[in-house]
């Protein structure tokens, strides 16, 4: 293993990965080959924690590994000291809408925020309260004072200018000017002890709040966060992360295949229209401390009838397709395909998730060269295999192989490889989550 895996990252790797799902917590674990794609989000991070901004496509088939480069990008922006947020798209949540579906996308941005210091819920509330303290602390200086004396009421109109001195410089203005309101508010809630007014400012902030009868009367907010200036939220929220100290704000897309899927044309090009925006806008700094990626596969890029290339703008943009299966190594590219892995990173994986399944199970499994390569080849010979075969189910099959083992301690290896196959090789089907094939053309 590349660094030692701890018993609570064993635990979240092993039940994911037998869920069928990629892991949270831990990934850096199981990264192989893909050291190209590490060193450019490296340098793409590096660029926006000065003030820039980009945009990349994760392409791949479906089980190829798109959600796992999701998550290595937000474990290394994270350790980078970066804001992350890594969400699904689906139906509810798209990049336009008339009905609440654009607001819904950008508060379960909101709502999936985390922090290398907080994974685990809640990261929003502890940035607003990280950095009112530090305002605190420069007005305490300041006044000579504790900055615990900030928190009251002689010095609320001191620190109500200070949070609003910071959010209308934003090069981004949107809704800056209320989103710092929202601060003071939460401010507010700290200075009187009030709890209900800190979860009213929490909800605005988070797009939470319907109307703008209900900002004016609970908050005095005269707009509120919709469908219609939600980017902008996101884009004042960037900054406002950059000025607290943090890198900048990593948004990841998953499942982009669901905007693909829209049966109504008018919808998917009002959608993709907005992509092109936020692509213009990241491509030309625009937007500052903003990195945005989005996990796709071939078809919802390239498909030229439904995909984002049937909007003649972004085609222009995205590139050709044959350049995706081209041999050559170009990672500067907007649209990245997720090569396969070659059989030899497959073997390093098989490896890494031994030691892994150990720690998470305290057992002492130990697979020869010769079985992992059996175990290698009899996935390769099964009928699909060259078309259908992905990382993700040579690794669930190969859990369930170990778990074999673990249960059947008297059984030998190999025979436990070749029962798990069987004599026939029963083919591999084409993943369920793949139904690019099924949509009904509208």
């Amino acid at each position: 293993m590349k660094s030692k895996v701890n018993k609570k990252e064993a635990n979240n790797i092993i039940s994911a990965l037998e869920a069928g799902v990629v892991p949270i917590k831990g990934i850096r674990h199981l990264l192989v080959g893909r050291s190209s794609e590490v060193t450019e989000v490296m340098g793409i991070l590096e660029k926006v924690s000065t003030g820039n901004s980009d945009i990349r496509f994760w392409v791949g088939d479906f089980g190829s590994g798109k959600s796992f480069m999701l998550r290595t990008i937000e474990s290394i922006a994270l350790q980078k000291n970066f804001v992350v947020s890594t969400i699904d798209l689906t139906p509810t949540r798209r990049f336009y809408a008339s009905d609440g579906k654009a607001k819904a996308l950008y508060s379960e941005i909101v709502d999936n925020i985390v922090l290398q210091t907080s994974q685990d819920g809640n990261a929003l509330n502890t940035i607003l309260e990280e950095w009112l303290y530090q305002l605190a602390s420069i007005i305490a200086n300041e006044e000579n004072v504790s900055t615990q004396a900030i928190f009251s009421v002689d010095y609320q109109k001191k620190m109500t200018d200070k949070i609003l001195d910071v959010t209308t410089s934003f090069s981004s203005v949107g809704i800056s000017f209320e989103l710092g309101q929202a601060i003071v508010k939460y401010y507010e809630g700290l200075v009187f002890e009030d709890r209900l007014l800190k979860l009213k400012a929490l909800r605005w902030i988070r797009g939470d709040i319907e109307t703008k009868t209900e900002s004016k009367r609970e908050l005095g907010i005269n707009k509120i966060i919709n469908d219609d200036n939600w980017y902008e939220a996101l884009k004042n929220l960037s900054e406002l992360f950059a000025s607290l100290g943090y890198a900048g704000l990593v948004i990841n897309f998953d499942e982009a295949v669901n905007l693909y899927k829209l049966p109504v044309k008018q919808s998917r090009e009002r959608n993709y229209e907005k992509i092109l925006n936020i692509y213009n806008e990241c491509k030309s700094n625009t937007v500052k401390y903003l990195f945005i990626n989005f996990g796709a596969t071939r078809r919802t890029i390239f498909d030229e009838y439904r995909g984002l290339a049937s909007y003649g703008a972004l085609k222009t943009r995205l590139g050709d397709e044959k350049a995706m299966d081209s041999k050559l190594i170009n990672t500067n590219r907007t649209v990245l395909p997720l090569k396969p892995l070659t059989n030899e990173e497959i073997f390093t994986l098989l490896e890494y998730l031994i030691s892994i399944y150990n720690i998470h199970y305290q057992t002492e499994i130990i697979l020869s060269y010769s079985e992992i390569q059996l175990y290698m080849e009899e996935q390769l010979n099964r009928p699909g295999a060259d078309e259908f075969l992905t990382p993700r189910a040579v690794i669930k099959d190969f859990i369930e192989i170990l778990d074999l083992i673990r249960q059947n301690p008297s059984e030998d290896n190999t025979s436990l490889i070749l029962q798990k196959f069987g004599k026939d090789r029963i083919p591999i089907e084409k993943d369920q989550d793949n139904l690019d094939d099924e949509i009904e053309v509208i």
